[in-house]
Order: structure tokens, then sequence, then C-alpha cells
């Protein structure tokens, strides 16, 4: 018998590790653990924990379809996973590994205790298409710390093709149900039962089937024209997948498939351009995990030196004005409004609201940073940190000032409205151009009870530079 340990693969489909259990054996149990010392902590969303679960709910059915058994605990990983091990004398156990130091940390320990106990330990790397160590520069072999580069050797490199799907596992018997029993499996529990709460419809339905059918979806609908509709907040222009690729719901490998099918069957340059930019944005999620797994540093602090000391004013007046989408600047408002009752922002969006609070605000982006965890359904820790570090300067990044201007991105990304009368409804029917420019009277805004902008946006820029030039 084989132990299969889900953790950020939660699908039966073009999963590498499952793939490769299935070779050694047909007895295969699946195990998820709900781990306090994730749940436990101050950055979790509870839209996050929904869609986890609904994704748990499919894999569950998956396995029985199988036949075999997904087994949910809430317990720690390094009591349970050793303890399942040694009662059901398994062979092995195998999982896939991630980048983020509180898996690597945990992994470590979970191997010493198996391997103390002589259960075989087989780990693979299935949530990216190049693991950690693959892509490296050519003259020096070390990791890249710059995209474009990256860029060109991963993108120059043969990827895998989905992998098989197990087919007819053998589950537990009655003997070692008991077995396991006396180790408290549970059902799986809604988001309430777990001390979460998060009544709104998610942007993305949980499990495998909704991704899949999400990338036919854009794969046929929006793709080949990706490259200009992403950067409208009011258009559906995204693939959406951003929760799925978190939680694995959905394959890496599957959806460079059909980009590459789609890129094959192209018959304009538009169309083209717009499926290898889609194609950019899958190496960027994965420039990302790179960077966190060979700088682990990075998940406390500012990759730039120089950022260890930057005075940040941090006016909690102003970040909660931020946080409630009450700062006077309608395109920011708008996308924070977005986050709070979805759980999702667009990513145009995500850049300007993090620009305004770390360069108009002069704000720590690490309060942003765990502020969007606290809210994101689609919530990563590498792709969201490294979204702000690039947003506040202090990342990897070749260009050392970025400053967005909150009115000039509302008029060229959002340049009827829609999306800002969306989501402010108090402020729908003003002029067009008073929506985008912010310049609303202040008698105007009173009456509407939405706020004069909390700071001058050219003000707080000089400022940022003044500051930023000061730095040694």
């Amino acid at each position: 018998m084989i132990i299969f340990w889900h953790r950020r693969d939660l699908r039966v489909h073009d999963n590498i590790g499952l793939a490769a259990a299935r070779e050694k054996t047909n007895k295969i149990i699946g195990v998820f653990c709900l781990d306090p010392d994730i749940l436990g902590r101050d950055d979790i969303a509870p839209a996050r924990v929904k869609y986890m679960l609904g994704c748990l709910k499919e894999l569950q059915q998956k396995y029985q379809q199988l036949g075999s058994q997904l087994l949910v605990f809430h317990n720690s990983p390094h009591k349970i996973i050793p303890q399942l091990a040694k009662k059901l004398h398994c062979q092995a156990v195998y999982w896939n590994l991630d980048v983020e130091p509180y898996s690597r940390q945990r992994d470590e320990k979970i191997i010493n205790i198996l391997k103390a106990e002589g259960v075989e330990v087989k780990t693979f790397w299935d949530q990216l298409l190049h693991p950690p160590g693959e892509i490296l520069s050519k003259d020096n072999q070390k990791p890249y710390t710059v995209y474009t580069p990256f860029w060109r050797n991963w993108s120059s490199r043969k990827k895998l093709p989905p992998f098989p799907t197990p087919t007819h596992l053998v589950g537990l018997d009655e003997t070692e149900k008991q077995i396991v029993a006396s180790l408290g499996p549970i059902p799986i529990p809604s988001e309430k039962e777990l001390g979460f709460a998060f009544s709104a419809p998610l942007p993305l339905t949980p499990g495998e089937t909704a991704a899949c059918q999400r990338l036919d979806y854009f794969c046929s609908n929006l793709i080949h024209q990706y490259a200009e509709n992403r950067n409208y907040p009011a258009i559906d222009g995204t693939s959406q997948l951003s929760a799925a690729l978190k939680f694995g719901a959905i394959g890496i490998r599957k959806l460079w498939q059909r980009a590459e099918e789609e890129l094959q069957n192209c018959n304009s340059e538009e169309a083209k351009n717009s499926i290898i930019t889609w194609q950019k944005e899958i190496a960027w999620r994965e420039f990302y995990q790179h960077c966190l797994y060979f700088f682990p540093q990075l998940a406390e602090g500012p990759y730039k030196p120089k950022f260890k000391q930057f005075p940040w004013q941090n006016r909690e007046d102003w970040f909660q004005a931020w946080c409630e989408g009450q700062t006077g600047y309608p395109i920011v408002d708008a996308a924070m409004r977005q986050l709070n009752e979805t759980g999702w922002m667009h990513n145009r969006c995500r850049m300007i609201v993090a620009s305004f609070l770390t360069k108009d605000l002069l704000i720590d982006w690490r309060w942003g940073e765990k502020y969007f965890m606290q809210k994101l359904y689609d919530g990563d820790l590498a792709a969201n940190n490294g979204g702000w570090q690039w947003s506040a300067s202090s990342g990897m990044d070749t260009q050392p000032l970025r400053i967005f201007n909150p009115s000039s991105q509302a008029q060229k990304f959002d340049p009827h409205g829609e999306y800002i009368r969306k989501w402010l409804p108090e402020i729908s029917h003003l002029d067009t151009q008073e929506l985008l420019t912010g310049n609303i009277p202040p008698l105007v805004a009173q009456n509407c009870g939405y706020p004069t902008p909390i700071v001058s946006h050219q003000q707080q820029q000089r400022e940022f530079k003044r500051l930023y030039a000061q730095m040694p």
C-alpha cells in the first residue's frame, strides 16, 4: 500500500506523484490534512478555505469512483502521516513538493520521522513545468533574479505532457478501516465549521471539473484576444484559473498543452501574440516560485537591501481607508470593494492598488500583502509576494521607481467607467470623466456619501521620490 499525501494538488488527472504511485501499485490511499498550523494563521482568507474544501469534496468523490478513499484529518501532518503509515504497514508515502518555506520545513521533519520508521518516501515536483534548479543562468549556473532572461531560458525548454490518470485503485479493507478510524478521520467540514465565514459565491466553482471547463471556455473564446482584453477589469478577459492553480485543481501541464494547441491552430499574429502573452504569465508564476524557493527570505521582507530601512509612514487611518475602499480615488476603491465582496481582484487593479498603498500612502507593502492574503481566494505566497514587491520597487525588478497614476490608469483601462460604476454604486450616476479622474466636487461627493481624496497623488509621489533618493 502507498499513501498519497495531497497538498496543493487536489486532482487525480495530470498528477505526477499520484501517477508514479499508480505505477508501483493499485492499492493507494489518498490523505489530506487540515493543518492547524496553517489554518490558525492570521492571513488565511475565508474564501480560500471555502474553495479548498470544495476541491476536497470533488477529489474525495473521484477517489470513490476509482475504488479507493481520500481520508481527511484535522491534525498536524507530522503526527498523522507517520502514524497512518506505521499502523497500515505502508511500503511508502508519496507526495508532491512545494516551494514555500513552511512546507519545506514541515516536509523535512516528516521525512526524518518516516525514514526512522523504515518507510520509503518519494517526492516529486508537480506544480511547476520546470522545478527549481532546472532553469539557471547559463553563465554562472545561478538562479535568475530578473524575469526576461528567465523567460528566454524557460520558454526554450521542452515541457512534459500531462500525466496519465490512475485507474481502478484498491482502497482499505474492513480491518484497515477500523485501524484508520482510531486516528480520527473526519467528514469534510464546511468553512463555518472550521471557524471561517464567506457567504458570497466564489468566482470559480471549486474542483477539477469546473477548472477544466473554464480552461476549455478560455481557450475557445478568450485566449485569442488575451493580450488586449486582460488589462480591462470590466471585461471577462482572463483565464480565472489562479485559484485552481494555487490548489492544483488543474495541472499546469494541461494548461501548457492547451496553449500550445491553440498556438499551432491560430491564424493571425494578434492571436499568436495573445497566446504567447498568456504563456508569459504562466512563466511569471513559475519565476516567482523559483525566487521564493532560492530566496526564502522574500517571505519576510524586501529583496533589495536598501528597502529594509525605507521610512514608511504607516498611517493606520489611511490603511483602513484603503482596506475599506474609501480613499476617494474611484478606481482604487472599486478594486478594494471587489476584493472585499468577492475574494478576488482583477490583476490590473492589483497593480493599481498596490502602487497606491506604497507610493501614495507610503505604507509598508507587507501590510497590503497580508491584507490580500486575508481576502484572496487565490492567494498564493509566491505570486502575492512577488507582485507586491514588484509594485513597491523592493523586489527583483530592474526598474527602480514604478509609480501608477490612478486617474490615468482608470482612463486607460476603464474608459467608460463600467468597472467603477459596478463596485461604487453610490457614485455610479456621476459623469464618466469625474469617475475616471476622481475630480468629484466635494459637495457632490458628500451628498453621495463618498469620501474626498485622502491624499494628493502629485504631492505624495514627490514625497516618495524624495524619501527614496535619501536612502543609502
